[in-house]
Formats: structure tokens, sequence, C-alpha cells
């Protein structure tokens, strides 16, 4: 490929895109900058492996659907050990963890959270690795689901 003068091969573009951040740092709120950090330190969050489903508009802030996977194996000597679920603009910007095991045979999640207004739902997922993979979806809220 030619980007810009510059020649790579197919893999080193991919692996190139695969190292790129979920957002840059200054594109995120300040709460969600925080708890990242605090969670997941330094480590580079690359986006893949994870599909979140959630409606593009939620009615009603208080049930808003989310349906969490991911393609990336689940053996006893690597597999998705957690989930994390985080809304830019709720109170508390830190929604949810979830622990899996290998012993779960796919990484699945179907849950519902609560949101105060529209805000981006961003899901991590940390691997016994330790990579960090993700996804993240932009959701519209009408009513207000948090007090």
């Amino acid at each position: 490929m030619d980007l810009v003068g510059i020649s790579l091969s197919r893999r080193a573009f991919l692996a190139a895109l695969a190292a790129l951040p979920l957002l840059r740092e200054e594109e995120l709120p300040p709460a969600a900058q925080k708890v990242i950090r605090e969670r997941f330190g330094d480590r580079p969050i690359r986006t893949g492996h994870v599909q979140l489903d959630a409606p593009e508009s939620a009615p009603d802030g208080r049930t808003v659907p989310l349906f969490i996977e991911s393609d990336l194996p689940m053996t006893p000597a690597d597999y998705v050990k957690s989930f994390h679920v985080i809304v830019d603009h709720n109170p508390d910007v830190y929604l949810a963890g979830f622990h899996l095991t290998p012993a779960m045979g796919e990484a699945a999640i179907d849950t519902r959270i609560k949101m105060r207004r529209s805000s981006h739902v961003r899901v991590i997922a940390e691997t016994s690795r330790g990579e960090l993979w993700s996804a993240a979806q932009m959701v519209y809220v009408t009513m207000n689901g948090c007090v």
C-alpha cells in the first residue's frame, strides 16, 4: 500500500492500524480519561475483537440494553478475563466490570444499564495476557435514567 509516499505491506498496514488507541486521550472527557488511566495504566487499547450491540437511540435511560461479545479464544491458556463498561457522561463513569473464566466457553454478556444522558458507551475487553481490546458506540438517550 502506498499512503502519502510511504509504502507498507498489507501486514504492516494492518498491524499499524490495530495499534491505534480507542480514542486519542484529548478526545475523552476528563472523568473517562481518569478511569481508563487508573484501570489500565499506559497499556495500549486497540479496537477490534469486541462487538458492542446497543441501541442507537434509547427512549428510556433507565433500561438501555447492551450485548457484548468477543471473538477472542476462551481456552485455559488464553481467554477474555473481563469486560469493562465505561459511560462517559454517567455519574459513575465506570459502570460495570464483568469477570469471566474460560469455563464459560464464550465471552458474551447480555445486560441492561442506566444512562444519565446521551453519551459514548465504551467496552474494553481485558485478556489473560494483559491485552486490551475495545468497542464504542454513541447512544442517544431521550429520558434520563439516573438521578
